[in-house]
């Protein structure tokens, strides 16, 4: 039975979507449910699922093509392997050598997404793996391949080293530089900074490490208290946890937490809906299944969309200090940062303790320095004290 693969419903606020990659080639035999190809979209990347176990017969649309909803990608046959060899569309009729066709399908999706980012046929990039498979180092040594240029005719010119190649922003690169100059566009915003000593959250971390992870399953990670914190601070100064709506002041009475994630395609905020109502596990266990989910490409619509207030750690990166920007429609974000042993005075005793310092970006046509202060020393004492967030105070 012939079935159309069309472009799967878009959510509402997407219009359209790139064609990234085709897993499978004509004439492939796929099982049902087995990912076909990739469509990013600004937000997230969907998969082309296999409707039936069968053979994929045509592709219509190639790699790179923008489409959108119910736009026919692909015809394909349910059942048993047609006798009949599968037609090839026209606009992917230019099909490279068998043996380096067969590689480059056989490359890991890393290398596939790579090629279709940097506009590359994989096929001719040179494999380094075993069987001649391409890896995402090779596919970026092809990019960086300087190509061959022919001398003008009227001089001898030496070769030059200073090569250069274009590559298309992707999708989800091109949203989040519309939202960072929107939020900078249409915001006033203001960075004020603080630092925290987390002594006695990493000897409670080590004191219970062991025994957290077994009860949950889960490492007792920095992330729970920082949100665990937030939230508190949010709870006494919930002017941060607004946003504006026209004229109006739009007070949110619950916690949605953005927690940005880095991924090969860019930065991600999946939210933590409801977090004042997690546990410490619940949250380690959430932040790290978008962190899993963000660089495989299977956070969902839903997972991005919302947050009343987001937390960014550049401390991962090495970062020691830096000025966030606001998430927007969101008011304020909260910076963390490089965690570093330092001289500090305490009780008139000069000691070394673990210091961070944390930034609070926030927009100051709602929000004035006083709480934004204020919002950030609320944070910083529940960290030097974590026993607060057990009480509440």
């Amino acid at each position: 039975m012939s079935i159309e693969i069309t472009v799967p419903k878009l959510p509402e606020s997407v219009a359209d979507a790139t064609l990234v990659i085709w897993h499978k080639k004509p004439g492939d035999r796929v099982a049902r449910d087995e990912n076909l190809a990739d469509l990013e979209t600004d937000k997230v990347v969907l998969e082309v699922p296999a409707p039936a176990a069968g053979t994929l017969v045509e592709i219509k649309v190639v790699a790179g093509t923008t489409v959108t909803s119910g736009q026919l990608l692909a015809v394909f046959e349910a059942g048993e392997a047609s006798a009949v060899a599968a037609p090839v569309a026209a606009a992917v009729a230019a099909t490279p050598a068998a043996p380096a066709a067969a590689a480059a399908s056989k490359s890991g999706p890393a290398a596939q997404r790579a090629a279709a980012e940097a506009g590359v046929d994989l096929a001719t990039v040179q494999g380094s793996a075993k069987g001649g498979r391409a890896t995402k180092a090779d596919v970026a040594a092809a990019v960086a391949a300087p190509v061959a240029v022919p001398a003008p005719v009227v001089a001898q010119l030496p070769a030059s080293a200073r090569g250069e190649h274009r590559v298309p922003m992707t999708r989800l690169r091109q949203r989040i530089a519309e939202r960072l100059v929107s939020a900078q566009a249409t915001q006033a915003l203001l960075t004020t900074f603080n630092e925290v000593d987390l002594l006695a959250v990493n000897e409670l971390r080590a004191r219970h490490k062991d025994r957290f992870e077994k009860a949950h399953g889960v490492k007792l990670g920095f992330s729970s208290f920082f949100v665990k914190a937030t939230i508190e601070a949010l709870k006494k100064y919930p002017l941060i946890n607004a946003s504006v709506d026209g004229t109006d002041v739009l007070y949110h009475e619950y916690y949605d937490i953005g927690v940005a994630v880095s991924t090969d395609r860019g930065l991600v905020v999946p939210v933590l809906r409801d977090a004042d109502t997690l546990s410490f596990a619940d949250i380690e266990k959430g932040v790290g299944d978008f962190a899993t989910r963000a660089r495989k490409g299977g956070l969902t619509m839903d997972d991005l969309t919302g947050g009343t207030f987001s937390i960014t750690n550049g401390g991962v990166f090495g970062s020691l200090l830096s000025t966030p920007i606001v998430n927007a429609p969101q008011s304020a974000i909260l910076g963390m940062h490089k965690i570093q042993e330092r001289p500090v005075a305490v009780n008139g005793q000069v000691v070394i303790r673990p210091m961070m310092y944390l930034a609070l970006t926030y927009d100051h046509r709602i929000i004035d320095g006083k709480e934004a202060v204020q919002f950030l020393v609320a944070i910083k004492e529940s960290l030097e004290d974590p026993g607060r967030l057990l009480i509440g105070v």
